[in-house]
């Protein structure tokens, strides 16, 4: 299962995180299977590969929390519409 979470970046006092795609199963700090947007608390900066993003959730991958949190206050909704999501028989 892949899902969208943070991945910390940066120096001592001053992180910086991505936002990346990444299996459930590998650590904070593991191997990414795609980098997504970041996001810099500090100077309150994010950016997002809208695109990217859905595609991932078209394939089934599971935002984090904190990670739904950031894209709403970006203005992005990343739930899937009725109509984007597949029908399981």
């Amino acid at each position: 299962m892949v899902k969208l979470r943070l991945k910390r970046c940066g120096k001592k006092q001053r992180a910086v995180y991505r936002i990346v795609a990444i299996d459930v199963r590998s650590r904070r700090a593991g191997r990414d299977l795609r980098k997504v947007g970041f996001y810099d608390p500090i100077k309150n900066q994010t950016y997002l590969n809208i695109p990217v993003i859905l595609y991932f959730l078209e394939q089934g991958a599971q935002p984090t929390g904190t990670v739904q949190n950031i894209s709403k206050r970006a203005g992005v909704s990343l739930e899937l519409s009725p109509t984007q999501q597949t029908k399981v028989n």
